[in-house]
């Protein structure tokens, strides 16, 4: 399954860009000598039609289209499986072409990654809807997360009901998550049903890092219900099942996931007597949790004692909660389409916003994913079904809309920027040049591609 969801996953989506480049070549008169899914030695599986080989290669992460020019062959003959030798006349060469053109053909990769994770976020908004969670309710708020701009939140009570967000009225946290993260907001109002004071957090809506960090450390009211078990954790070991809804803990009643937590967090390698109701009867069992590093939810990083360095640990018994029943909105065909695009512009916004983050330092770049975390996500995502991969695929592909956009030689980006150059100065950027920075380009993403695995390993040995 692993090796059949990753084949699936990055083959349609790098075949996706490819065709982009293709047809935009063709569009505008480029001869094609060969289209390859994959980089560097070409495999048996080959064939042609017409002027253009088509291929399999040996490095599956990436693919190419050459294309007709005097003038690339040496810059990444490697890359793309050795020169071709086949003649073009010179108006289907790429440098015969105007700057827009060789623009148009350039981006089109790019155009077609968004393009398809638009078609699919359609597709699912208009078969399946769209999916809320129907809580209003606050569980509880992170104080460990909460900025200091946001501190007034901190004295919530617990079930404290939102009515409004900034005057908007909410019927579920995914619209109270919405108005939180809207960028064009000037600050937040938060309104609530009852005797509870409305709480006002001077927050501009361009400080997205602080509004993220709101968001996460607001947290909605959810059952103490087992939604999951870790394999081999003392809830394994005590016999706990999904579904269990845990009622109390050393005699103390457990009234909502939180109080669960925090009824849990400082007791590693005590023994806790935990009462659960399954199915309308109450199971006693007994169980010691063990001590785990807690993480910051938003950067991954190991919190860590502000007075002596080391990492912060905490007790845990090896469950995960069981989120409400989701609410699903029905969307026709034009607002399946609005959905659509509104959810590529959302995942787009956010690779952004976690590339500014990690240029700046906010965001740890321990939390770059390479193939292994990707091979994993398509396997678990085709394990979920087909509308979960559709989704997986759909932010995949946004992803790499984004990052081919890039500035880096080697990447589509790279390569606009020598257009714009061009076209700025009214000659090109000399070969000699374009061969430096394209190399440099290339040992940059090889080490980057190291660093990414590395990453990986280093995930899933825990450390």
């Amino acid at each position: 399954m692993l090796y059949l969801a990753i084949v699936v996953v990055l083959g349609v989506l790098i075949f996706v860009h490819e065709l982009g480049h293709y047809l935009a070549a063709k569009a505008v008169g480029i001869g094609v000598p060969r289209f390859s899914i994959g980089l560097g030695p070409i495999t048996p599986l080959r064939w042609r039609r017409g002027e253009t080989e088509y291929v399999i290669s040996w490095i599956p992460f990436g693919g190419y289209v050459k294309m007709a020019s005097k003038e690339e062959q040496d810059d990444v003959e490697a890359l793309e499986g050795g020169r071709t030798e086949q003649d073009f006349p010179p108006e289907k060469l790429f440098e015969s072409k105007s700057v827009p053109a060789r623009i148009f053909v350039l981006s089109a990769g790019v155009v077609m990654n968004a393009l398809f994770a638009w078609w699919a976020f359609t597709l699912l908004a208009f078969v399946y809807g769209g999916a809320e969670t129907p809580i209003t309710q606050l569980g509880r708020v992170d104080v460990e997360v909460l900025p200091e701009a946001a501190r007034e939140l901190a004295e919530l009570p617990l079930g404290a009901d939102v009515e409004r967000v900034n005057g908007e009225p909410v019927a579920t946290w995914d619209d109270i998550l919405d108005q939180v993260l809207d960028p064009m907001s000037e600050s937040l109002r938060f309104e609530f049903a009852g005797t509870v004071a409305p709480v006002d957090v001077a927050v501009p809506g361009i400080d997205m890092e602080t509004r993220g960090r709101i968001a996460l450390a607001l947290r909605p009211f959810v059952e103490p219900r087992v939604g999951s078990v870790v394999a081999g954790s003392p809830a394994e070991a005590a016999g706990f099942r999904p579904g269990d809804l845990i009622v109390e803990i050393d005699g103390l009643a457990i009234g909502s996931w939180d109080q669960l937590v925090d009824a849990v967090k400082d007791r590693a390698g005590e023994e806790l007597a935990l009462v659960a109701l399954r199915d309308g009867e109450r199971i006693a069992a007994s169980m010691t949790p063990v001590e785990e590093i807690d993480r910051d939810p938003l950067t991954r990083e190991a919190r860590r004692d502000p007075e002596t360095g080391e990492p912060v640990m905490v007790a845990r018994i090896g469950i995960g909660q069981r989120l409400p029943e989701p609410v699903y909105e029905r969307f026709g065909p034009g607002a399946a389409i609005v959905e659509g695009a509104r959810q590529t512009w959302d995942v787009a916004a956010l690779v952004l916003f976690s590339l500014k983050g990690m240029v700046v330092g906010d965001i740890s770049v321990r939390e770059l994913g390479g193939p292994v975390v990707i091979a994993d996500a398509s396997a678990q995502a085709a394990r979920a079904g087909l509308r979960y991969l559709l989704w997986f695929m759909a932010f995949l592909s946004v992803n790499l809309a984004v990052l081919n956009l890039l500035p880096i030689p080697v990447l589509d980006g790279g390569h606009l920027v020598f257009l714009a150059i061009e076209g700025v100065r009214r000659r090109p950027v000399s070969k000699e040049l374009r061969l430096r920075l394209t190399n440099i380009g290339l040992y940059f993403l090889l080490a980057l591609m190291i660093f990414v695995v590395v990453n990986d390993v280093l995930r899933l040995t825990g450390r």
